[in-house]
């Protein structure tokens, strides 16, 4: 496995390339799907990563995927380098990045937003122009539902944790009354 910091450069570098000739998106959805394939096919992730095989054994093997796909040549250049540096077992580290650097170079962040029931349209749509004000960026959310909590919502923006919950107001309540500032 690669150090983030490792996925980090790969990543940028592929960016780089992506912003140059204007295809930076394109590039992250060829290698989210390739990632996706690596991770849910274990047997061809072992013999395309593991050093104790022949290269060009690998890399046939390699290419055999780029001929099945419609992968653009600057990506199969990319997972050929990946491959000769034996780095191509950290393709979900620098995948992850990737979506990061995607979104910062279009201004948006990923909330997480945590209710413990559904969320209706009407609502979604309020949530996110309000978190789009908040931010000055574009939001797009992912809703999960947590049965744990009473009432109310979290929401997480990269480090930005905003927790509406009933539950943490009863906290906060009683920390209050512990405090003594109720009477």
């Amino acid at each position: 496995m690669i150090t983030s910091k490792v996925s980090k450069r790969y990543a940028k570098a592929l960016l780089s390339l992506g912003k140059e000739d204007g295809k930076y998106q394109q590039y992250g959805k060829e290698l989210l799907e390739f990632s996706s394939f690596f991770q849910q096919n274990a047997e061809f992730a072992h013999a395309v990563s593991n050093p104790t095989f022949d290269l060009r054994n690998r890399k046939r093997i390699l290419n055999l995927v780029f001929e099945k796909s419609r992968y653009s040549d600057t990506v199969m250049n990319f997972l050929n380098l990946l491959l000769d540096k034996n780095r191509l077992s950290g393709i979900a580290g620098i995948c992850a990045f990737y979506q990061k650097l995607m979104d910062e170079v279009a201004n948006v962040a990923r909330a997480e937003v945590i209710t413990p029931g559904p969320l209706h349209e009407d609502t979604r749509n309020r949530l996110e122009k309000v978190l789009e004000g908040l931010t000055a960026r574009k939001i797009r959310m992912e809703s999960k539902e947590d049965n744990t909590l009473i009432g109310g919502i979290v929401v997480k923006i990269g480090d930005l944790v905003l927790d509406g919950s009933i539950k943490a107001q009863l906290k906060g309540l009683k920390e209050s009354l512990k405090r003594g500032e109720y009477s």
